[in-house]
């Protein structure tokens, strides 16, 4: 099912822009198709909370450097190019040196961090040993503004710390791309999959020569920035209040997978809420999910020199400290890695590939089963390509009617929260989101009433899906 090579015809390619890709749901906003206007256009977000280029904006090779253009390199040829001595390869995770699962011993890398801190400490490190000059990363926005988070160069460790902490917001990236072309120096770059694989697509010998590493973050989608105006709506305060946020606020004594977001106001007070009291806090059923991550393949950053995720396994889940899996495809940064184990900065233990899979269980079978169901609908506009072959057939009945929810939730969610915010009625959304996860949650994992019907109408001994939900 899995097919390295699924080819497009080219004779369309010169046609495509941007503004297609955002029409048929496949841009993801990461802004490397600005980078190339050379300041003439800029991304902005739509009316449901998205990034989104200008649309009559058509930079040259666009369809070549779009990361989900179906005439961009896929991920197995970047990587093979990248990494075609790697020592081990598996077809879920792409090719690699090493793979590991542990967290930092030294410093407040691990308290600081949503995860373990690895992904803070090797781009400390490469900044400490002299490998970079500057790290692209994300960090929340300073002043008034609608955005609460943003790509930011940094060039040291006390601006580094900064990036600390997960965020599902969205960002972009053509502001920092123009500074690293317009200032020299060694850059690494800190992203999400389809982010790393665009900042590889572009074809700029200035980016390439000054590029030295890449730091890829394991991904489950990216969400709107209605999502934190939902959380603002749940814990009674405007949007217009929030000066930050805290997705998964850390508390040591409780299973890192038990999810606190938390609200900074402007007032110098505080909002909690644990997401499973959330209305769309189940990550699994979609909400506020860009469309184009229905059509992604990518779970673990494939592209990138290094890359990051949660160990969402036992005993780690259940270790609010904070866990993470890591997967190193660079020689060098495999002998940093090691040299640091030895040295006891960190405590990390080597696994297999299956092991890191089994990490992110519920992503890739959204990312590879569900993708499959997924492109064998019937869909206008721009036809995705991936490695995964449309598979309409082979399914049970209730594991299709899973994948549907996800994407009707995803989908919907942005519509019935634009209507209500328009309409100032919170509430409206609210019960919607309620009604759609109790049927998400029951046909998924058999709760309520809801569930127990569908286990009625289900063949005898069968249980239906019990996917966490988690990364998917």
């Amino acid at each position: 099912m899995f097919s390295p090579e699924r080819l497009a015809p080219a004779s369309a390619s010169a046609l495509l822009s941007p503004g297609q890709m955002a029409k048929s749901g496949l841009c993801i906003g990461c802004g490397t198709c600005m980078a190339q206007s050379g300041g003439s256009a800029a991304m902005s977000l739509d009316r449901y909370g998205q990034l989104k280029p200008a649309a009559a904006h058509r930079p040259d090779g666009f369809a070549e450097l779009c990361p989900f253009s179906p005439h961009a390199r896929s991920e197995d040829q970047i990587a093979e190019a990248r990494f075609g001595s790697a020592q081990f390869y598996d077809p879920r995770i792409g090719r690699f040196e090493a793979a590991y699962v542990g967290h930092v011993s030294e410093g407040s890398f691990r308290a600081d961090g949503s995860s373990g801190g690895m992904a803070s400490w090797t781009a400390a490190e490469l900044l400490k040993r002299n490998l970079v000059d500057a790290v692209a990363h994300v960090v929340p926005c300073s002043g008034a503004g609608e955005r609460l988070f943003q790509y930011q160069v940094s060039r040291t460790a006390d601006d580094l710390r900064k990036g600390a902490k997960s965020r599902y917001y969205p960002v972009e990236l053509s502001r920092v791309i123009a500074e690293m072309k317009r200032q020299p120096g060694r850059y690494a770059v800190v992203g999400i999959p389809c982010f790393i694989k665009a900042i590889h697509l572009l074809n700029d010998p200035v980016l390439e020569e000054r590029l030295a590493f890449t730091l890829g973050l394991f991904c489950g989608h990216m969400k709107s920035t209605r999502f934190v105006e939902s959380f603002a709506w749940q814990m009674d305060t405007e949007m217009n209040a929030v000066a930050g946020v805290d997705y998964r606020l850390k508390d040591t004594a409780r299973p890192a997978n038990w999810y606190t977001a938390h609200l900074r106001l402007k007032d110098g007070s505080t909002r909690s809420k644990d997401w499973w009291h959330l209305v769309d806090g189940d990550w699994g059923a979609g909400f506020f999910q860009n469309s184009a991550c229905n059509f992604c393949d990518d779970v673990v950053a494939e592209t990138a020199d290094i890359s990051f995720g949660d160990a969402w396994v036992e005993p780690y889940s259940s270790d609010g400290r904070g866990t993470n899996v890591v997967v190193v495809r660079s020689p060098l940064l495999q002998a940093l890695v090691a040299d640091a184990i030895e040295e006891g900065r960190l405590e990390l233990s080597a696994v297999d590939s299956a092991f890191v899979v089994e990490t992110q269980a519920a992503g890739f079978r959204q990312r590879r089963e569900g993708l499959a169901f997924r492109l064998a609908w019937p869909r206008s506009g721009i036809k995705p390509r991936k490695r995964v072959a449309p598979k309409w057939s082979g399914l049970p009945a209730r594991r299709m009617l899973v994948y549907w929810l996800r994407s009707a939730i995803s989908a919907n969610s942005h519509r019935v929260f634009w209507l209500a915010r328009a309409l100032n009625m919170p509430a409206a959304y609210l019960r919607w989101a309620s009604a759609m996860l109790a049927l998400y949650q029951g046909v998924s994992y058999s709760r309520g009433s809801i569930g127990r019907l569908v286990d009625a109408i289900a063949r005898p001994g069968r249980k239906g899906s019990k996917d966490d939900g988690a990364g998917a």
